[in-house]
């Protein structure tokens, strides 16, 4: 059986680029408070905060609908 080339799915595709900009607005904040800044932008934390686990979350998600899928066409 010959395999194809598979593109990730939207779902895992967003998750990842949620997970990305998550982390460098991680990246960010360390780089920023290592400098001597303390008060940083309230956007800056929330982006850093909720939308790294949020893609984190997504990515998850995509990859276990795809297992499902996967093994529910292998059952057939």
């Amino acid at each position: 059986m010959e395999s194809l080339p598979r593109t990730k799915p939207l779902l895992m595709r967003a998750g990842i680029g949620l997970f990305a900009v998550g982390m460098l607005a991680v990246l960010a904040v360390f780089v920023l408070f290592a400098a001597g800044l303390e008060d940083l932008p309230v956007w800056l934390s929330a982006v850093a905060g909720l939308v790294t686990p949020l893609g984190l979350g997504l990515g998850l998600w995509a990859l276990i609908r795809e297992h499902r899928k996967a093994a529910r066409k292998a059952a057939e």
